[in-house]
């Protein structure tokens, strides 16, 4: 989403059609025209949606979360990332159905099937969402730079922010950035990959914590997956980037095999061995594990410069967030409202300013403990999440909107342990809160 901001006024002629009009396949001719490279370029220009959902998951809440819950519970909570994984695959797809046969933004459609309240009600949740995030990320950006030089937390959360105001004033040096910080995560994720198999762990105890299991004072952290590795706004906004790619219905089925099973299961896989490693190299840890003891995890593997390696990961996947996270809450709100929607336009400036002065003000009020901080924020999304799943359940069924490509069966049954998930999830934590 970073690379290819997106523009709710830009028209894109793919989606011109009518909602129950197939698009025409192309001639035998063309596809002879374009040979095995277009073919192969025509793939790679299906990926976006989907991966920009699975960058969002990937985050310092996720790979907090996760390893706190592998420290504290050792396998018993794989579960709750397959089954988050699974709910997000379902609903994800939903959203870009939606934004393919639509041709509008998510907002729009729920205006004119649901009303203007319900989709008030929702772009505004979505932008509270947002602002949770905004707390993790800024958190998250902080802490890797503290464990890299030393310091405060909060003021290497602090300059972090004011880096991101500034790249969203100079958006072309955020290209090149974001280069950077792709690769170190993706050398993060590498390490994780290599240590969980070296490391030793007990595959057939880490296969059976796929069995449903609740073990005593996991009740948070269990909230705090759900709200990171189920992530509904990332969802909601994958019809936004489908609607920005140009999708069609023709591509639908490619699209799916492309980018939107790889694009959500390849971040749950990640997070899954960032469980097994934590559990494996951090058992007994408990579950308040400090920084320090996350940054541990791939010392068995690199030795101190597993810690170097954690530290930069997880300041790229936290850095690389804060940007697109408040772009796309502030594009929803401004959406919502009907204003000036471009990136560049005044309200949503101010917006994505506005959840940046955020994130960066919770931290400095309530950073003394930021590892603690990171799984409260992720944790309180939960309480916005069931009307954001009911809204995309509804227009994903609704026959008139969608044609052939309403939901199925199993898919409403998918929506149905969705949004049942996230209301349990959001009564168990607003009990608590009580």
């Amino acid at each position: 989403m970073s690379e290819r901001t997106y523009h709710p006024d830009t028209p894109t002629t793919p989606q011109s059609a009518s909602p129950d009009t197939e698009a025409t396949a192309e001639t035998p001719t063309e596809g002879a025209r374009r040979g095995p490279l277009g073919g192969k370029l025509r793939l790679l220009a299906m990926i976006g949606p989907a991966f920009v959902v699975g960058s969002w998951q990937f985050g310092p809440g996720a790979l907090t979360a996760a390893v706190q819950a592998g420290s504290g519970y050792g396998y018993a909570l794989i579960w709750v990332i397959v089954a988050c994984n699974l709910l997000m695959l379902a609903f994800a797809d939903m959203s870009i159905r939606i934004g393919i046969v639509s041709g509008n933004t998510l907002i729009s459609i729920t205006k004119e099937y649901c009303g203007v309240l319900v989709a008030r009600l929702s772009g505004v949740g979505l932008f509270v969402i947002t602002l949770m995030f905004s707390v993790g990320n800024a958190v998250g950006s902080g802490l890797g730079l503290s464990l890299l030089f030393g310091g405060s937390v909060i003021w290497w959360s602090l300059a972090c922010t004011a880096l991101v105001a500034c790249v969203l004033l100079a958006r072309r040096l955020y290209r090149a950035i974001e280069k950077a910080l792709l690769a170190i995560v993706a050398t993060m994720a590498f390490s994780f990959v290599i240590t969980a198999f070296l490391s030793g762990p007990e595959w057939s105890a880490a296969g059976g914590g796929v069995i449903p299991s609740l073990p005593a004072g996991a009740g948070l952290l269990i909230v705090a997956m759900v709200g990171t590795n189920f992530s509904m706004n990332a969802a909601f906004f994958a019809g936004y980037a489908g609607r920005e790619r140009g999708l069609t219905r023709e591509a639908y089925r490619r699209t799916t095999l492309v980018d939107t099973i790889p694009g959500i299961v390849a971040p749950g896989l990640m997070t899954i061995l960032v469980l097994i490693t934590a559990a494996t190299v951090l058992e007994g840890g408990g579950a308040d594990a400090s920084f320090g003891d996350l940054a541990g995890v791939l010392e068995p593997i690199a030795g101190e410069a597993g810690r170097i390696i954690f530290a930069l990961g997880f300041f790229g996947a936290a850095f690389s967030s804060m940007l697109a996270n408040a772009t796309a809450g502030a594009t929803v709100l401004a959406d919502t409202f009907d204003w000036a929607k471009d990136v560049s336009s005044l309200p949503v400036r101010l917006g994505i300013l506005g959840i940046l002065a955020f994130g960066a003000t919770v931290t400095v009020i309530a950073g003394s403990s930021p590892v603690q901080l990171i799984i409260v924020a992720q944790a309180l999304t939960v309480l916005i999440k069931p009307l954001l799943g009911v809204v995309l359940v509804y227009l994903a069924t609704n026959s008139r909107l969608m044609g052939t490509l309403r939901n199925t069966w199993w898919q409403n049954a998918l929506g149905v342990c969705g949004v049942l998930l996230v209301v349990a999830t959001s009564i168990h934590l607003a009990m608590n809160l009580y």
